[in-house]
């Protein structure tokens, strides 16, 4: 079972109800679909997220967004990787630094992470920017990693943060 993450601005919980319902509806909104695809709905969403586990991101008691982790057991390769979206209406609040730091400080402090990864679409310098100002440095690019929503390839920009690189505000 997930724990209850908090902050001053935000709440990671584990998801529940209707919350696959409501997250393929904001995944579905301009925003977010350019870099998501189409999801399917909510049957589409939870199979497309069947590896990870995932945290739903409320602010002030509202469904904001969703954070899914996946983490790499093997012991010669253990980290841990992230993603994550929020509502339109959520972006450019720096909320999506605050969950990522919420959810890095867990992995790292509490489940034993060294390494976190993340994989965002090279032509998203908005979430690139994002990424970096949480301490994730670029590593490489992945070609034709992802199938957008136009049926063709695009390539995906692997960064990385290591444990003592999280920047904190």
């Amino acid at each position: 079972m997930l724990p209850t993450l908090s902050d001053d601005r935000l709440t990671l919980r584990p998801l529940a109800g209707s919350d696959p319902d409501d997250l393929a509806a904001i995944v579905a909104r301009p925003g977010i679909r350019e870099w998501w695809g189409a999801s399917g709905g909510a049957d589409g969403f939870r199979e497309d997220r069947r590896d990870e586990q995932a945290f739903a991101i409320e602010v002030g008691g509202e469904l904001a967004g969703w954070l899914g982790f996946f983490e790499q057991q093997d012991p010669e390769y253990r980290h841990a990787s992230l993603d994550i979206f929020l509502a339109p209406e959520h972006q450019g609040a720096g909320l999506g630094p605050a969950a990522l730091r919420l959810a890095a400080r867990w992995l790292i402090g509490e489940r034993g992470h060294h390494r976190i990864t993340i994989d965002p679409a090279c032509a998203n310098e908005r979430a690139i920017g994002v990424y970096r100002s949480v301490g994730f440095k670029p590593v490489g690019v992945m070609r034709r990693y992802e199938r957008g929503i136009d049926g063709e390839w695009h390539d995906a920009l692997l960064m990385d943060l290591l444990a003592d690189e999280l920047i904190e505000p």
